[in-house]
């Protein structure tokens, strides 16, 4: 004999099923790109509007300014030489969208963000879902683990008194490691295979233009005093007509 309560249950399970709505247990589980609250797909190009000799150009040997470097951090830096210039070293995660480029993202599935860029053409994945652990050799990119931030009941900025910082209102976080060592600067200014990478994507509309903004925060203890936090602006395109794929050295 059913419960007055467990009978109410069954009862309307079954009203769901014979109007052809699957018990709640049985529907699919919303994915990362149904779960999107913005949408970042699509071509955008760097606008460069800061840090112009840094990023538009190689520095000279010896221009380390505003990266916290250490003294191990500062002799890796000084074995740098102009041969080394345009190396893939400079594409790595923590700098691949710091340099002047245009990055293509899409989904590559249901639960995986892909990242191209023209500049150095690189790839990254943004993996969604349970974080896995670090798997087969350090890389460039690393392994990266995404997650979608949802405002906790907050539809103004202005009038939300608990918000901590401006990266609460990111929408994406992607954390990276499992990287191999490179450079935080086209002239070898270094980060090494214990780096690890943060960074919180936010979009916004300006005078009709789509932009995101990507904060990048740089830990490691080997080379840097403190961590490292820069962002970058990135305007949408309306298609990739101006998409020049040019590779790096090596």
């Amino acid at each position: 004999m059913k419960s007055s309560a467990a009978l109410l249950v069954w009862l309307l399970s079954s009203a769901g099923a014979a109007f052809g709505q699957a018990p709640r247990s049985a529907r699919p589980a919303p994915t990362a790109r149904s779960s999107a609250p913005v949408d970042l797909t699509g071509y955008w190009v760097s606008v460069v509007t800061e840090d112009w000799a840094w990023r538009m150009r190689t520095p000279p040997k010896g221009d380390y300014a505003s990266i916290p470097l250490n003294a191990a951090g500062t002799r890796a830096a000084d074995t740098w030489t102009e041969t080394e210039a345009g190396s893939c070293l400079a594409f790595g995660a923590p700098a691949m969208l710091r340099m002047p480029t245009r990055a293509h993202i899409t989904w590559q599935d249901d639960q995986t963000l892909k990242l191209e860029t023209d500049n150095g053409v690189q790839t990254r994945l943004l993996h969604f879902g349970p974080s896995p652990a670090d798997s087969g050799a350090p890389s460039l990119q690393g392994r990266s683990h995404a997650v979608w931030q949802i405002p906790n009941q907050v539809t103004d900025r202005g009038e939300d008194a608990g918000r901590k910082s401006d990266n609460d209102w990111a929408p994406l976080k992607v954390d990276t490691t499992n990287l191999s060592a490179a450079w935080l600067r086209p002239n070898g200014v270094p980060y090494s295979a214990n780096a690890v990478l943060t960074e919180y994507f936010d979009q916004f509309t300006d005078g009709g233009d789509v932009w995101f903004v990507v904060t990048t925060i740089v830990s490691d203890p080997a080379y840097l005093t403190e961590p490292l936090v820069i962002s970058s602006n990135f305007k949408r395109e309306a298609s990739g007509a101006k998409w020049a794929p040019k590779p790096c050295k090596g």
